[in-house]
């Protein structure tokens, strides 16, 4: 009934506002042919002018109430939804308008033609403006927004009849994205006292290759303050960027001892992307850290190889060594103490997997469990396009980076999709992008798996 009435509102105030010059212009002779005084009528007339002018900076700049408080974010961007529907509440009253406004014989006929222009003039300012302010709004508060999308809304508003069909587009995505992030705030609300994340041991979260732990930049995205609200505990495995995988693991037995020691913990549980599932499971079996291990999660980890690598293996030596220098110092200037982007690389061709398979073998002291993610098309992910086509070709199924057959390692859980065109790519599992896709939301995928190491004890 709330929404009927504030509806009901805006299709009534927004046309006056608009119409205002034409409004006042009206009253006035009204006014006048009733014989008020013109100090009187301008008293009069200002009130209603006043009050058309404060709704109009209250639609252009003030957020929406919502009592299941979304946060800031979200209400800015349901405000400019608002102002998108807003400018079509005022085209279609003002299509009538206009049609009388130059017609005579109509209650505007005693308007002067100057008036006339003027009322038509500010009546279309006024839509535009509403609808360019909830654009913008929109653009840069929605998650749901890809850089597509941005585009051909940029490429798109100047065609007339084709903006109003994209800009509704995004209006039902705004609506989507709010209706989820409610969702969200309401099951947070659920289980605010639950601690369903709150494991045994404390989660060391491993990165993988080509990032670094950054204090302004977390490598994991929105997952990590999820995982803290819901009662977890988060350390970092901080191994470098192109560092091998006997460095890295070196790195991680290191933050392990140091954990145990802050904490008190006998173990930790290990949650490890991409490459960081094979940094741990060296460090578990080379470097003794078994004992203080509970288990290892692998998210979409190239366990035995990537054959798009061995065919990079194949490129001339000196090329290949030139390009690994350029990174190696590069990522010198990041923090590595010891890059080798050559060697590293090369680790994940199949061959070398093969061989760091038999040599390192799982520890039953340990419990392994891994997940996969599944990217549909190439245009899914720009930037693994070409890798995406390249290992749908040699190996079927993948996420743009990893296959499915070699993200699976020890209990294989499954792989993360959606059933919209998209799918869920090798780095939205780490929620790299900060958005939110129809049909997967990634921060609650990983509170289900921490809540299910609380359940088996870890």
């Amino acid at each position: 009934m709330k929404k009927f009435w504030g509806c009901l509102f805006l299709a009534l105030a927004v046309p006056c506002m608009l119409n205002s010059v034409i409004l006042i212009a009206l009253l006035s002779g009204a006014l006048a042919d009733a014989g008020y005084p013109g100090a009187v009528r301008v008293l009069l007339l200002s009130v209603p002018a006043a009050g058309g002018f404060l709704v109009y900076l209250w639609l252009l700049f003030m957020p929406v109430f919502d009592k299941e408080k979304t946060g800031f974010r979200v209400r800015m961007m349901l405000g400019g939804r608002r102002l998108i529907y807003c400018g079509f509440y005022g085209m279609a009253v003002q299509v009538p308008v206009f049609v009388n406004l130059f017609i005579r014989g109509t209650v505007l006929e005693a308007l002067s033609p100057g008036l006339r222009i003027a009322g038509a003039v500010l009546s279309a300012c006024g839509i535009f403006s509403l609808m360019a302010a909830g654009t913008l709004r929109i653009f840069f508060t929605s998650r749901r927004l890809s850089i597509g999308r941005r585009l051909l809304m940029l490429l798109t508003m100047w065609i007339p009849l084709v903006n109003l069909a994209v800009l509704l587009y995004a209006c039902r995505l705004v609506y989507e994205e709010y209706d989820f992030e409610r969702e969200k705030v309401l099951q947070s609300r659920l289980r605010a006292d639950t601690q369903i994340c709150k494991t045994r041991y404390p989660l060391l979260m491993v990165h993988g290759i080509g990032f670094r732990d950054l204090r302004y930049f977390n490598y994991w995205g929105r997952i990590p303050r999820e995982l803290m609200r819901n009662g977890a505990v988060i350390y970092y495995g901080n191994q470098e960027a192109f560092g091998t995988i006997a460095c890295n693991g070196e790195d991680i037995r290191v933050r392990i001892r140091k954990i145990l020691e802050e904490t008190g913990a006998g173990k930790v549980n290990i949650i490890a992307h991409s490459k960081g599932g094979l940094d741990a499971r060296y460090a578990i079996t080379h470097l003794h850290m078994a004992p203080y291990v509970a288990s290892l999660t692998t998210m979409s980890t190239p366990h035995r190889g990537c054959r798009f690598v061995d065919y990079a293996c194949r490129l001339p030596d000196g090329l290949y060594r030139f390009v690994a220098g350029c990174f190696d110092r590069t990522f010198l200037r990041f923090g590595d103490r010891n890059p080798d982007f050559y060697t590293a690389t090369r680790q994940f061709s199949t061959a070398e997997s093969a061989r760091f398979n038999k040599e390192t073998p799982d520890d039953p002291q340990v419990y392994y469990q891994s997940y996969a993610s599944r990217m549909k098309y190439p245009w899914s992910h720009l930037l693994l396009a070409f890798p995406w086509c390249l290992i749908r070709l040699l190996e079927g199924e993948n996420d743009g980076l990893v296959s499915t057959d070699s993200a699976k390692w020890g209990e294989f859980r499954g792989v993360f999709r959606n059933k919209w065109m998209r799918g869920i790519s090798h780095g939205d599992m780490i929620d790299l992008k900060r958005q939110d896709y129809k049909g997967f939301d990634v921060a609650e995928a990983y509170v289900q798996i921490a809540a299910e190491l609380k359940e088996k004890g870890f």
